[in-house]
């Protein structure tokens, strides 16, 4: 099917949150396939490695058939292309996020003017989580289980053993 509309979710994922599948959920909508692109930055510090975010993302899933998971490095714009996507999501929390997400869909755009650019605000019981947000609360044992997936919830758990107390 040549007109399938594919859409790249690219990030960290580290960890993927409610909000991450909320607008996973909600791009479904507009798109048949969205690829969820975890970021391969071996700069980076992450908590869980590239593979351990790609197999809870899978898992968090549920088995939905139009989302695939991959991992990506490299810019952004060629790995779409290479995928034959025509958008990127970007997931948008609060005003402060516009700023640096406005200025890479505009360097995006002069890369490759035929990837747009869509901005999804996530749902309003999720604006305030971030992966680094929920990985500092659940460091501390903090009860996060209602803001990630279960398998998430469980990595977590493993990371830090205050949450199992």
């Amino acid at each position: 099917m040549s007109n399938k509309k594919i859409a790249i979710y690219p990030g960290s994922f580290d960890p993927l949150t409610n909000g991450h599948v909320d607008v996973i959920e909600r791009a479904l909508e507009i798109f048949d396939e969205v690829i969820v692109a975890v970021l391969h930055n071996p700069s980076k510090k992450s908590l869980f490695s590239s593979a351990e975010r790609v197999e809870m993302i899978k898992q968090s899933m549920n088995g939905l058939t139009p989302v695939k998971v991959d991992t990506f490095d490299g810019l952004l714009v060629e790995y779409a292309r290479m995928k034959k996507a025509t958008a990127v999501i970007r997931g948008m929390r609060a005003i402060s996020d516009f700023e640096n997400e406005f200025q890479m869909a505009l360097m995006n755009r002069k890369l490759n003017k035929d990837i747009q650019s869509v901005f999804l605000m996530t749902g309003l019981r999720w604006i305030f989580t971030s992966s680094s947000i929920i990985k500092e609360a659940a460091q501390f044992g903090g009860d996060i289980s209602d803001m990630v997936p279960e398998p998430v919830h469980l990595k977590l758990m493993e990371k830090f053993p205050k949450l199992n107390s």
